[in-house]
Formats: structure tokens, C-alpha cells, sequence
């Protein structure tokens, strides 16, 4: 017994406005039946022995410890901008947007 239908397929494909031929409800239905059976023959697998895991390599972030430096100012930042206007970067407008 098939684990989805051709309905369940099409509606599968209204939702997520998918505009599929009558061929294709009949292909998709096969494809998505063996990828559930694939799904379920996984979620058989006794993993009760096995610890959960992320990684199966012993993986170890490296990072340098955080020192507070002295940022940019605001005369800094903008002393290279091609224009600014009260301590701001000045862009264009856009979307005609006020």
C-alpha cells in the first residue's frame, strides 16, 4: 500500500503552488512513496545504544579571547565617506521614500 496518494500528492502541490501535470502526480507519487519508505525503514534503525551526537569527529571551536579595543569615532568612520550629513553616512534615496 502506497504511503501517499496522487491526492495527497496534488494537494501537497497547491500548497506550495506548484502547477503539476496529471503525469507528473502519478511520477511524484512513486518518487515521495519510496523516499517515505526509505524514511521509515531509517526511523527502524535501534539507535538505543548509540550516544546523540552532533559530529561524529571530536570537533573543538577555536577562538581567541575577546580584548576590548577602542573603536572608530564618528569623525574616523567618515572621513573617507564621499558624503555625510550630521554624523551620518549620506545615501541616496530609495522607493521614493521620504
Amino acid at each position: 500500500m502506497s504511503a501517499i496518494s496522487r491526492d495527497e500528492v496534488a494537494h501537497l502541490a497547491r500548497l506550495s503552488r506548484l502547477a503539476l501535470e496529471e503525469h507528473e502526480l502519478d511520477a511524484f507519487a512513486g518518487q515521495l512513496d519510496a523516499i517515505l519508505g526509505h524514511v521509515k525503514a531509517v526511523s527502524e534503525v535501534d539507535v538505543s545504544d548509540v550516544d546523540a551526537t552532533a559530529s561524529p569527529l571530536a570537533v573543538t571551536n577555536v577562538t581567541r579571547p575577546d580584548v576590548i579595543v577602542p573603536g572608530l569615532g564618528p569623525d574616523s568612520a567618515l572621513a573617507e565617506a564621499p558624503a555625510s550629513e550630521q554624523s551620518r553616512f549620506a545615501v541616496p534615496r530609495i522607493l521614493g521614500e521620504e
